[in-house]
């Protein structure tokens, strides 16, 4: 990259507020989770996890754009394809393997698992096996912020196949009608599951059912990480200037199947090829100026990172028998 390349990038950097050390974080991060997802699928295909886990290879600067435009004083409400929001977010690596992997020094004493990872400490609420289960959630909690009176911000995370529920309308009309500071992020990975977006709905864009609630709706390019932090930034800024909810749908891609036991019958090799060459982690790399040599450092790092993390897990205790109802019971 030449010092023109160079200025040209850190004046849209900062036309942002981001510095470029902050976004060579945000690239960090995306590989960290990246690694996680890839060592996760090994590890099951080793039979180490057990239960199901769905990745979210492919949907990086989703994740990252999103909590990099909150505040950890804001609440996170997650999906069930959560394990990136929750390393977006902040979420010790150590302690995310460890609740992967059942051992007892886990965010959730290893009773979470992949599905249910929380860290309520850090406003992470967890997320939730049903689908678009946290949006309903999220209601409650803008309510309490409200109450409150509190400057703070939610955001609830769901795929496309929850803006086909109950739940994503009566949540909406209720945040649109109290005016609640909820931000309501839809990952539009082309797929419920198995069934394709085009014949689930009859509609361009997830967010054109924005306006029939009243509230602001924006569809942006999932796989371009400043594209997805743009939007959340003023989706934000709506809400804290309390002028209620915002609908982002951020259009990206699974590389993987919607789970562990998916054959992937409904999709060709060749749309998940094209799909791959739009990476967003090569993208954000390749706008930053990266070598190739630079990129597969911090990718080693990365790596390294998460092979830490199955250590410390793998020296972690298994959960006591005798404290399977902890927790069950009030």
């Amino acid at each position: 990259m030449n010092n023109l390349e160079a200025n040209t990038v850190d004046y849209e950097l900062s036309q942002r507020g981001l510095s470029r050390q902050k976004a060579e974080q945000m690239l960090t991060t995306m590989m960290l989770i990246r690694a996680f997802e890839e060592k996760a699928e090994e590890l099951y295909m080793l039979g180490r996890v057990h239960g199901t886990m769905h990745l979210s290879i492919g949907q990086e600067a989703a994740a990252v754009g999103l909590s990099s435009a909150l505040t950890r004083d804001d609440y996170l409400l997650n999906t069930h394809r959560g394990h990136g929001h929750c390393l977006a977010w902040g979420s010790s690596v150590d302690l995310m393997m460890a609740e992967f992997m059942g051992k007892e020094t886990g965010y959730c004493r290893g009773r979470g698992g992949s599905m249910h990872i929380a860290d309520v400490e850090a406003n992470n609420l967890g997320a939730n096996g049903i689908v678009a289960g946290g949006l309903p959630i999220s209601v409650g909690v803008g309510l309490s912020i409200r109450a409150r009176r509190t400057q703070q911000v939610v955001a609830a995370v769901f795929g496309d196949g929850g803006a086909n529920t109950g739940a994503f309308h009566e949540s909406l009309n209720m945040a649109s009608i109290w005016d609640l500071p909820v931000i309501y992020f839809c990952e539009n990975n082309q797929y419920a599951m198995s069934m394709p977006f085009a014949r689930a709905f009859n509609i361009a864009r997830i967010s054109d059912r924005a306006a029939a609630y009243g509230i602001a709706g924006v569809t942006v390019d999932g796989n371009d990480l400043l594209a997805v932090y743009d939007a959340v930034q003023r989706a934000v800024a709506r809400a804290r200037a309390g002028e209620g909810p915002t609908l982002i749908e951020a259009v990206t891609y699974r590389w993987k199947g919607h789970s562990k036991s998916d054959r992937q019958a409904y999709r060709t090799r060749d749309e998940v090829k094209e799909w791959q060459q739009k990476d967003p982690i090569q993208r954000f790399a390749n706008f930053l100026g990266l070598s190739e040599e630079e990129r597969q450092a911090r990718q080693a790092e990365a790596r390294q990172r998460i092979e830490a993390a199955v250590q410390f897990a793998d020296a972690s205790p298994e959960p006591d028998v005798a404290a399977i109802e902890e927790g069950v019971y009030a």
